[in-house]
């Protein structure tokens, strides 16, 4: 099924488009503020660069004050009850804006601002955590990808409303005014349609003290080490996506030496790519949380933000022209081209950190998590804007510091990626796998979504772990020969998955008995363990006996068994289909077409070694 069929289902639409209006009303009324205060009360260039620099800090602080608190809501009582809360609360916060817009009244519409960013602080854990409660795991990076989709665009239509309403000769604060009102009654009205999504954790004892219940929530998000540096990542992506969009007008005007229309183009592109980045998660991991396109993410935003740079840097010779002059100047479809990439980059970067988190982090905790997350980024936001004021009181322009966060890219990534392999080992597993195979799985929803589950399946080529981790949506602990563990580059793969190094009785006992220990602590703690029961590589073709290293695993801890069948993968790349003529391991079929099936669930009673040979040679049938 297609991502696009959620946008015909009740329990992921009404949700999509409640956040899509929210954020379309939050940069429209925050746009056509900028444009009231710029452009139509007469003020100073002293006093409209003061506010317009103080409106976005206005607008952060409820994300350092409220964010703890907000967790706490969405964690304790129902999640669809409190959107509707925050949406009579939008409306009564544009009728606030539209008495401030029709009097001029500065300081009521910057009490406005930091109403809506209280709205968006309390909606902020509500929208990551729900996510998991409305749709299946195959469903979570898809539906992620519209959420980022239709919220890019959503700012994007919203801030370029905001700035043409509010400019209308006349009538612009009425129809301002008007269009804010109406898309949060619209908000409201789509969250009656929201499924109920029940407390996560009724029971939690509320903290009013925002400053204790931050402390709390920071170390909550810092519990696990992976969603930790996934947070940071994500809160990184705001850092560099804020000195991007900052810079923005500056480099529209004194790079391209473009009026308002290539303003709106270069935001265009951006939000266009990131829309698409976003959208395309879901068909490149496969349905699954692949954080292997994080790093490909991360080169794509260095390697496209350098090559903006080197597109054009410098003062334009020429200014004030229009966005269609634009395209036809010498070497402006490759800054259009640089920009959109970059979105489409950041994208992959986002998608699967966010789905990551939601699935990594405890049900019971997530809403406190992505309160956790919102406070990070929020205080990411802050240091991108003192990035790029710092770096602009040093002389250099928006070129330059697109390049400066280009390759400060570089060194995050490396920080982030070295503290937790698991990203970098995804990354490699998604290349080489897509690299070398066509892969089609059927079946793996046998595969219990949680609890420990012992799988077992046939062994033909040395990439066989690598295959089912790029296609098994829990993470999985392979049991294999100790010098296959060993093997230079795999070895990092393996290590980073914790691999289960085993050895026959004769080769080494110890190794032996400390796997058969790692195997039951595995599944004691609740993990997925894959054995491949044969004990070797197949020499032709044919499933071997399996061995009875599976009764014993069992016999010690009793666990559901699903069968796995690899289908194809002889004569593809590493399998041993040559080394018996006596010539070189030599792929016959590179990008070979191979199958992943799994069976349904036994039992440990009737999982004997004999029985679970039988399932897989039926699992795989004729195609070796």
């Amino acid at each position: 099924m297609s991502q696009f069929a959620l946008l015909g289902k009740r329990r992921f639409a009404p949700f999509f488009w409640t956040q899509a209006l929210g954020a379309f009303n939050d940069n429209a009324f925050r746009n056509a503020l900028l444009m009231l205060v710029a452009f139509q009360m007469g003020l100073g260039d002293y006093t409209v660069s003061l506010y317009t620099n103080f409106a976005p800090a206005l607008f952060i602080i409820p994300f350092f004050l409220f964010s703890a608190t907000a967790g706490q809501l969405a964690e304790k009582f129902e999640k669809t009850r409190i959107i509707r809360w925050v949406k009579l609360f939008e409306i009564v916060a544009m009728v606030v804006a539209a008495i401030g817009f029709y009097t001029h009244h500065l300081s009521l519409l910057l009490v406005v601002l930091f109403m809506m960013g209280m709205h968006s602080t309390v909606f902020g854990p509500i929208k990551y955590a729900i996510l998991p409660q409305a749709l299946k795991p195959a469903e979570l990076v898809g539906g992620n990808g519209l959420v980022e989709m239709g919220t890019q665009l959503a700012i994007l239509i919203g801030m370029i409303a905001g700035n043409a309403l509010m400019l209308v000769a006349g009538v612009g604060p009425l129809l301002a005014s008007g269009a804010t009102i109406a898309v949060a009654v619209a908000g409201y009205l789509v969250s009656r349609r929201i499924p109920a999504a029940p407390a996560t954790a009724p029971e939690l004892k509320f903290n009013w003290n925002p400053f204790s219940e931050t402390a709390r929530v920071l170390r909550i998000t810092r519990a696990d080490r992976a969603v930790w540096n996934a947070v940071l990542g994500i809160s990184w992506f705001w850092f560099f996506g804020t000195v991007l969009i900052a810079q923005l007008p500056n480099y529209t005007r004194e790079t391209l030496g473009g009026d308002g229309s290539v303003n709106t183009l270069v935001l265009t592109l951006f939000s266009v790519g990131s829309g698409i980045g976003a959208l395309l998660c879901e068909r490149l991991s496969g349905k699954r949380v692949e954080i292997g396109l994080v790093p490909l993410g991360a080169f794509g935003l260095t390697v496209f933000g350098v090559d903006l740079y080197l597109a054009r840097h410098g003062m334009a010779a020429m200014r004030g022209v229009d966005w269609l002059t634009f395209l036809h100047g010498a070497g402006s479809w490759r800054i259009a081209l640089d920009l959109t990439l970059i979105g489409v980059f950041a994208g992959f970067y986002v998608v699967p950190l966010f789905a990551f988190v939601q699935a990594r982090a405890p049900r019971e905790k997530l809403s406190r998590i992505i309160a956790g997350n919102n406070i990070v980024n929020a205080l990411l936001i802050v240091l991108a804007a003192g990035f790029g004021l710092g770096l602009g009181a040093l002389g250099l322009d928006a070129s330059q510091i697109f390049l400066a966060a280009a390759l400060l890219n570089i060194a995050v990534a490396a920080y982030i990626f070295t503290l937790v392999p698991e990203f970098l080992m995804r990354f490699i597993t998604w290349v080489l796998v897509n690299t070398l195979y066509r892969v089609r799985a059927d079946g793996l929803q046998q595969i219990p979504e949680d609890g420990p589950v012992l799988l077992v399946c046939n062994h033909v080529s040395y990439m066989d772990p690598l295959l089912l981790m790029a296609n098994l949506r829990r993470p999985v602990r392979f049991v294999m020969y100790y010098k296959i563990f060993k093997i230079p580059l795999m070895s990092f793969v393996f290590r980073t998955a914790k691999a289960i190094p085993i050895a026959g009785y004769k080769e080494d006992a110890a190794v032996l008995q400390r796997a058969y220990d790692a195997i039951d602590d595995a599944l004691a703690a609740g993990e997925v363990v894959c054995i491949f029961p044969e004990g070797g590589l197949t020499g032709d073709g044919r499933i071997a006996p399996f061995r009875t290293g599976v009764e014993k695993i069992l016999a010690r801890r009793p666990v559901t068994v699903v069968p796995l069948a690899l289908r194809g993968l002889w004569g593809s790349v590493w399998s041993r289909r040559d080394s018996r003529l006596h010539r070189a391991r030599l792929p016959r079929r590179f990008r070979a077409r191979v199958e992943l099936v799994a069976g349904a669930p036994l039992e440990p009673i009737e999982a004997s070694a004999e029985a679970l040979e039988a399932r897989v040679n039926e699992l795989r049938g004729d195609l070796a």
